[in-house]
């Protein structure tokens, strides 16, 4: 990469930014952190006991304090939690700090990549499908906001997506 400001990976759950993450993290050389797992490395439980003890607005304050720590180290690739962009303050990092990354997919695609996962506190309900529909329509305008790059995954394998991503990021111009 031509810079060393942070790649910073944002998108719904299930788009793929911690697969994604780490594979692209792999072939630029750099360090990878998933943001959740940095969470719940430091709190020392998972993120579905964070939101069960504190809420959502628990888990959101300490997403913002790891994401502004995290966020400030050069020569890395960070996947966010899908939630991350809800707070002003952690879209201005993002877009200040490094090149964002919009991993889009559509709901179906989300849902089918997600529907077995039980560790998704936010599709705890009895519609999982109807809710990333939701949180799609509410976050969507968000990612585009912060986007500096916006990338379709689809059905395309990691390693095709990653090939695709690299001269983009290439090209991408930023300031020192």
């Amino acid at each position: 990469m031509p810079y060393s400001r942070p790649i910073f990976l944002v998108g719904m759950m299930g788009a793929g930014k911690t697969t994604i993450g780490r594979a692209l993290a792999k072939v630029l050389g750099r360090e990878f952190l998933d943001l959740d797992h940095e969470i719940e490395h430091r709190c020392g439980v998972r993120v579905a006991h964070i939101f069960d003890v504190e809420g959502e607005q628990g888990f959101r304050r300490r997403e913002c304090s790891v994401l502004e720590e995290c966020s400030a180290q050069p020569h890395l690739v960070l996947a966010t939690g899908g939630g991350a962009i809800l707070a002003p303050e952690n879209r201005r990092i993002l877009q200040e700090r490094g090149v964002v990354i919009y991993l889009r997919a559509s709901a179906e695609a989300l849902y089918s990549r997600v529907a077995r996962d039980r560790s998704r506190p936010l599709l705890q309900t009895p519609d999982p499908q109807g809710r990333i529909r939701e949180l799609l329509k509410i976050r969507e305008p968000l990612y585009e906001e912060v986007a500096d790059i916006i990338f379709d995954t689809g059905t395309m394998p990691v390693i095709q997506v990653v090939k695709s991503l690299v001269p983009l990021l290439q090209k991408f111009e930023v300031e020192e």
